[in-house]
Order: C-alpha cells, then structure tokens, then sequence
C-alpha cells in the first residue's frame, strides 16, 4: 500500500510553491497527496498579483470529503490568508488524529505577503497547538514570537503547544545553511554548504511537505526531517537545470528522476 499525505495550501499559478510544489515533493518521496485548496494565486517567479481565497466553507468541505474517503496518514497545512480561515481549517481537522506539519506561510519569495497581520494570532491560539511540527524560517518565527536567537524562538514556539519546531536559517548569514530540530528532549542540527542560486522558489513548501510525506510513511520525526533535508539540498542545488521564469525559480522537485 502506499502511504497518503494531504496537503491543505493555496495554489500557485507558476507551478513553483504551493500546492503545486506540496504535490511534486509528496510524489518525489513516493507519497500519494490528495490536496484542499484554500486559495488561488495569480503567481510567477517575479511576482503575486492577485489572490482569491476560497470561501471556509469550501474548504472545510474540501478536508471533510478528502478524509472521510482516503486513509490520510499525515497532512501538511501552508497558506491560510485570513483569520476566520485558520479556524474552519482548526475545526475541520478536530478529528484528525495524525502527524500534522504546520508552516506558516507569512510571504511569498517574491516578497509579495500571503498572510494578514491580523491572522497570526489566529495561527498561534488554533493551530500551532494542533502542530506536530511547525517549520518557521527566521522572518516568520519574529512574526510568531517576536526577536531572540532562534533557539529561543523555538521554545517560545513549543510554549504555545507545537509538539516540535524546525528553525529553518536560510535567511542567515554564512557559508553554512543551519537548520535547527527543536523538541522537549533537545535539538537536532541539520547543516549544509549555502548554495548559489536564485532558484529557491517553493523550498519553504517542499521542505515542510517532504517532512510530511516521510511521517506518513511511518518515519520518526528526526528520520523524516534528515532525509527531507537531504534532498532538498540536492533539489536546490539541481534548480538551475529548469530554467524556468525570470525571477526566483522552483527547485528541482524531481532531480532524482529526470535525466
């Protein structure tokens, strides 16, 4: 049998993050994903110019049909625009007992912003509690819980309920990319070489659904987020190949594949 996954996310036009990314990496790590769509963008690699959000109902109708049909064995959550959204979503999944893996999607690669300052408090009192996992980078783990070290940062985030928090530091400075596993019982490192390239649109995406898809295949936390980082690097490190857009272009989803 093979593992399924759920990605609830909004969609993205130019193929890169999103949705569409969420569904390359379930596919690439060997996953089925089934998806709920909170939102429509009007997206490339430069730019976000329109977003249409899909009414709660219709979503939480979405999530409802999707997991009374299919044995979802982990589900991944990334854009949710709007307050009232974060908790339909919230009460859709009461009775969802999985691994879930939260990333807070606050802004595009572009620069373009995906979530209303209004909707982060939502965020932290209905959701990130729900969260096995919440995949912040740097900018957003401020948004969440303000200034600090992102080691911190983590247990700030593990006060408000996630059961574990990966700081992602590709927004740091250095040669050294450094991402940080932080849980009750310690933190877990996951290093590599900065890589030199523009193409790292979606990564935030990729990762968190990568992650995802390795705990519906019953990997351990730690398993699930070595092995996500592991081809994330190498999919970064491929994106040059596509050649797709001019701006910031999609990782190589699929570099263990194509030839």
């Amino acid at each position: 049998m093979v593992a399924k996954a759920l990605t609830i996310a909004g969609s993205d036009s130019g193929g890169g993050a999103g949705i569409q990314a969420d569904l390359k990496a379930f596919s690439a790590m060997g996953v089925y994903g089934a998806s709920v769509i909170t939102a429509v963008t009007a997206q490339n690699t430069r730019s976000v110019t329109a977003i249409h959000a899909i009414p709660e109902e219709v979503v939480a109708a979405q999530i409802a049909a999707v997991l009374d049909d299919i044995d979802i064995t982990a589900i991944k959550i990334g854009m949710l625009g709007t307050p009232a959204l974060i908790v339909a979503v919230a009460e859709a999944l009461a009775r969802y007992e999985g691994p879930v893996v939260l990333d807070p999607v606050m802004v595009a690669k572009s620069g373009d912003r995906l979530l209303a300052d209004a909707a982060i408090d939502s965020l932290k009192t209905h959701l990130i509690g729900r969260a096995t996992l919440l995949t912040p980078n740097l900018p957003e783990a401020e948004k969440l819980v303000g200034p600090g070290a992102p080691q911190e940062q983590a247990q700030r985030l593990l006060a408000l309920g996630a059961g574990a928090v990966l700081m992602k530091g590709g927004h740091a400075a250095g040669t050294i990319c450094e991402d940080l596993l932080v849980t009750a019982a310690g933190t877990q490192t996951f290093a590599a070489d900065r890589i030199d390239t523009q193409n790292t649109h979606g990564t935030g995406c990729s990762y968190a659904s990568a992650i995802a898809a390795g705990l519906a295949q019953g990997l351990a936390l730690e398993a699930a987020v070595e092995r996500a980082h592991r081809w994330l690097n190498t999919a970064i490190s491929r994106a040059d190949e596509l050649g797709v857009g001019r701006g910031h272009g999609p990782v190589h989803h699929f570099h263990q594949l194509w030839r």
